[in-house]
């Protein structure tokens, strides 16, 4: 049993706790050299949240000094030495206003406006983003408090993730955007406390010496105030859990209705929009195949067999059933050019030889659209807009086809009359 405690206690290969203490002070000060890493990883890490870049992103969580103060903190509330408090309280503060401000003018003067995956995922923090802040907080005081410091601290800078929420706070104020600046600070905050409440963790297991000796009723406030803030924001972290594993459940019967419903019998889906909250909605356009008002009847009644209920069907197409010259059809071919022109190919010389070839046709626009076929997979098709009095026949259709799939060397070709 000893030696099996033995390979837990953490007291073996542990470092001298006054060197430690003084390396946590020392780390806690923002002024001089500490500052300016400090803007220019803000700098940094807002670029790659800009341009979408994981890499760079990673780089600035690694030179952020941001974990000086914090671990200052959780190691003043250890040993009550409350003169660390305030010094870590301060630095913690002045950092981030710092990182507030250069963010804030850094996406006010970018001209890529677009909000990127990598800062979006920065915008709705949950349950989950807490237990990386607490175990990666663990991780990287323990590290701290070790002889050999190894390499778990460039790993905890990654996982606990300071820097990031703060341009993507600096990015919401920039913006005029304050559900992300809120959902933004709200992340930054829980990797903040719950790196200190780690801290605080591994400091009284450790026993290191108290600063100030205060009596059971002051200990007793400080516990419950730690307590309190902990359900503070625990709570709203659960209920966003619980709303994104609601999102992840809905858009997987979502998928498989699309899927049973429309991919299976061959008609491709080039436009996909999933609506959880406030209502639920799934809006669908399709490349060539048209609904009747009793085929969408038909499917909205199914989207309860599916576990989809009080869900919404909306299905953007051409209205030729109803009215020919109708906005719909307008507005659903112009997103259909607008969609091939993102996805064109070299296509003036192809233009060039049809119009030698197939002088009846007067060809708008060309490019790959990726046919959806489920969660997983998808196949590609290369599409072709175009114009005529009236649609090709079979042969000519069937040679432009070959044709095509000759010169673009692609298997899969589709024609739309505009």
């Amino acid at each position: 049993m000893n030696k099996l405690l033995g390979f837990i206690d953490l007291q073996n290969g542990e470092e001298e706790k006054a060197k430690v203490l003084d390396n946590v002070v020392r780390n806690t000060s923002f002024r001089g050299a500490n500052l300016w890493i400090l803007a220019c990883a803000i700098v940094v890490a807002s670029v790659g949240l800009n341009v979408n870049s994981t890499a760079v992103i990673i780089g600035a969580m690694l030179i952020s000094p941001l974990m000086g103060p914090i671990v200052g903190a959780g190691f003043a509330l250890g040993t009550y030495d409350f003169l660390l408090l305030k010094k870590s309280g301060k630095n913690l503060l002045i950092a981030t206003v710092v990182s507030l401000i250069v963010s804030t003018l850094y996406f006010l003067i970018s001209p890529f406006k677009d909000a990127q995956s990598e800062l979006l995922a920065r915008t709705s923090p949950n349950i989950y983003d807490v237990l990386i802040a607490f175990f990666g907080g663990l991780v990287g005081v323990i590290a701290i408090t070790r002889a050999e410091k190894g390499n778990p601290i460039p790993g905890v800078a990654i996982a606990t993730a300071l820097m990031p929420p703060l341009c993507t706070a600096g990015y919401g104020l920039a913006m005029g955007n304050y559900a992300y600046f809120l959902g933004a600070l709200y992340l930054y905050t829980i990797n903040c406390f719950f790196i200190g409440i780690a801290t605080f963790v591994i400091v009284k297991y450790l026993n290191y010496p108290l600063v100030n000796h205060v009596n059971k009723i002051k200990q007793k406030q400080i516990r419950n105030t730690i307590s309190m803030l902990i359900i503070l924001l625990l709570v709203p972290s659960i209920y966003f859990a619980y709303q994104m594993i609601r999102e992840k459940k809905f858009k997987a019967r979502v998928d498989n209705f699309i899927k049973t419903e429309f991919t299976d019998k061959g008609q491709m889906v080039v436009h996909k929009k999933v609506a959880v909250f406030p209502t639920s909605k799934i809006e669908l356009a399709f490349l060539t195949k048209q609904f009747s008002n009793n085929e969408v009847a038909s499917l909205q009644n199914k989207l309860a067999q599916y576990k989809l209920p009080n869900t919404r069907l909306v299905i953007l197409q051409d209205s030729i059933i109803a009215n020919p010259s109708s906005v719909n059809e307008i507005g659903y071919m112009l997103s259909v050019q607008k969609e091939l022109e993102k996805r064109s190919l070299n296509q003036e010389m192809v233009f060039k030889e049809m119009a030698i070839l197939f002088p009846e046709i007067v060809p708008v626009s060309m490019g790959n659209h990726d046919y959806y076929l489920g969660t997983d997979s998808s196949k590609q098709v290369t599409v072709l807009l175009y114009q005529n009095n009236s649609s090709l026949d079979t042969s000519n259709s069937a040679k432009l086809t070959a044709w095509l799939q000759q010169k673009l060397q692609k298997q899969h070709i589709e024609l739309i009359r505009k």
